[in-house]
C-alpha cells in the first residue's frame, strides 16, 4: 500500500485530505507542523508528501530546501497553498516539488495530482546530487547566483569545470522540466549527423561533456548546429576541464566554435575549494545510498568527516561518492570512524604511489588496486563510460558489473 504524508498546521486540512485518501486506498501518515514532518521523514521515506507551504515553525518551502540539502528528496513532492502565487510555485519545482495545489483543492484534481506523482515516484531512479545539495559555500552560493542569470535565455553556455566538479548539475539546472535532455556520450554523430542531434534534443537541451576532445569533424558538426538552434529551439551546454583559449591559440580548436560556445563561460568550483561542503555532500551521499539499500545502515563520525575534508579530491564529486560508498560498505560498526577513513586513503596512497598493499588477503589487496585502477580512469575520462571501456579494455557490460563489485558509483548521466 503506496504511504502519502500529509504536513498541514491545520486540522481540519489534514483530517479532510486524510479522509479522502484513506477511502482512496492509500496509507496515510499526518503531520501538523515541519518538526513532525521531519520525524516522520527520518523514520521511512513516504511515497508522496503533500506539504503545506504556509506553517508556524518552519514554512513548507524552507523544509523542501532541506530536504533537498540533506539527500532525504527522494520521493515526489506537492506543495499545497491557499495564498500561492507564480513565483512561489516555480521556487518550489526549482527546488525539486513535483506539483503545487492551491487551496482549496479541487477532489478531481487532488486525486489526479496525487496518481500523476505516485506513478512519476514509481519511474524515478534514485536521484543523484543536485545543484541545490552541491553545497552553500560562498563560491558555490555565487555560482547559483551566475546560473540564475542565465536560466532563461537559450544562448549557448560553456562550463569550466574538472572532472567530476559537477560541470553536469550545473547543465541539468540549466535545463527546462519536461522538455528533452540529451547528453551523448560518444560524440561522433557531431561529425556524422549533427542535425539528428538537433532533432532529438528539440525544445530541450544538448549537454556535451567535453568538448575539449573533439576532432575537427565534431567540431565542425557542433558549429553546423549551433548556427542551425533557432530552428530547433535547442540550447547547447557544454563542458570542459581544459582550457579552450591554450587549444585554439594552439590549432587544435576551431576558434569560431570556441567564439559560439563561450560567450556565456561559467567556471564550476573543485571539491577542495569548497572544502566546509564536503561533510555535509559526505552525509547526503551516505544517507542517499542507505536508503536505496546499496549500503548497510551507517552514519559518520565527526572526526571521520574533518578527515574527509582534509583529502584534495582530484576526481571531485564523483571520487567523494566512490569512497563514501566504499567506507559504508568496509567500516565494521555502524559509525564509520577516523581510522576507517585513514585506513582507506592510506591504501589508496599505497597503490597509487606503487606500494602495492601486499599485507593484506589476496582479495582485499587485488580490489584495493583495481578500485584505484578504475577510479583513476574514470577520473581520466570525465566520467565517458565509453572511453573508459576503451582505456581499460573491457566490453561495458562487464565494465559496470566490476565497478558495483567493487562499490564504485558513478554520477548519473542520461540520454532520453
Amino acid at each position: 500500500m503506496q504511504q502519502i504524508l500529509v504536513v498541514d498546521d491545520e486540522i481540519g486540512i489534514r483530517e479532510l485530505l486524510s479522509e479522502i485518501l484513506r477511502d482512496e486506498g492509500y496509507a496515510v501518515k499526518l503531520a501538523e507542523n515541519a518538526s513532525q514532518a521531519r520525524e516522520q521523514r527520518s523514520r521511512a521515506r513516504p511515497d508522496l508528501v503533500l506539504l503545506d507551504i504556509w506553517m508556524p515553525d518552519t514554512d513548507g518551502i524552507s523544509l523542501l530546501k532541506e530536504w533537498a540539502a540533506g539527500g532525504q528528496l527522494t520521493m515526489p513532492v506537492v506543495m499545497m497553498s491557499g495564498h500561492g502565487t507564480i513565483d512561489t510555485a516555480v521556487e518550489a519545482t526549482r527546488i525539486g516539488a513535483y506539483d503545487f495545489l492551491e487551496k482549496p483543492i479541487a477532489l478531481a484534481k487532488l486525486l489526479a495530482t496525487v496518481d500523476r506523482a505516485l506513478r512519476r515516484g514509481e519511474r524515478a531512479a534514485q536521484p543523484a546530487l543536485s545543484l541545490a545539495t552541491l553545497g552553500r559555500a560562498p563560491v558555490i552560493a555565487e555560482l547559483k547566483r551566475r546560473l540564475e542569470r542565465v536560466r532563461n535565455l537559450r544562448t549557448p553556455v560553456l562550463l569550466v569545470a574538472e572532472p567530476g566538479a559537477g560541470a553536469e548539475l550545473c547543465a541539468r539546472f540549466l535545463h527546462r522540466e519536461n522538455t528533452p535532455w540529451l547528453a551523448p556520450e560518444n560524440a561522433s554523430a557531431l561529425a556524422e549527423a549533427p542535425l539528428e542531434l538537433a532533432t532529438q534534443a528539440r525544445e530541450g537541451t544538448l549537454f556535451l561533456h567535453e568538448v575539449a576532445d573533439l576532432t575537427r569533424l565534431e567540431q565542425k558538426g557542433l558549429l553546423l548546429l549551433i548556427g542551425k538552434l533557432d530552428r530547433y529551439n535547442v540550447r547547447v551546454i557544454c563542458a570542459s576541464a581544459a582550457p579552450l583559449a591554450e587549444r585554439v591559440a594552439a590549432g587544435s580548436f576551431d576558434a569560431r566554435l570556441f567564439g559560439a560556445i563561450s560567450g556565456v563561460t561559467l567556471t564550476v568550483p573543485p571539491l577542495r575549494e569548497h572544502r566546509e561542503d564536503i561533510a555535509e555532500l559526505a552525509s547526503a551521499m551516505l544517507a542517499r545510498a542507505v536508503e536505496a539499500k546499496e549500503v548497510p545502515p551507517r552514519q559518520f563520525g565527526a572526526a571521520a568527516l574533518a578527515a574527509l575534508r582534509e583529502q584534495d579530491w582530484p576526481a571531485n564529486l564523483v571520487q567523494l561518492e566512490s569512497v563514501v560508498k566504499s567506507l559504508a560498505l568496509t567500516a565494521p560498526g555502524e559509525q564509520i570512524a577516523l581510522d576507517d577513513v585513514n585506513g582507506a586513503f592510506s591504501t589508496r596512497a599505497a597503490v597509487a604511489a606503487g606500494d602495492l598493499p601486499l599485507d593484506l588477503p589476496l582479495r582485499e589487496a587485488r580490489d584495493a588496486f583495481e578500485r584505484v585502477y578504475f577510479e583513476h580512469h574514470i577520473a581520466r575520462e570525465s566520467g565517458n563510460m565509453s572511453r573508459v571501456a576503451e582505456r581499460v579494455g573491457l566490453e561495458r557490460t562487464h565494465l559496470y558489473r566490476k565497478l558495483k563489485q567493487l562499490g564504485i558509483k558513478l554520477a548519473k548521466k542520461s540520454d532520453e
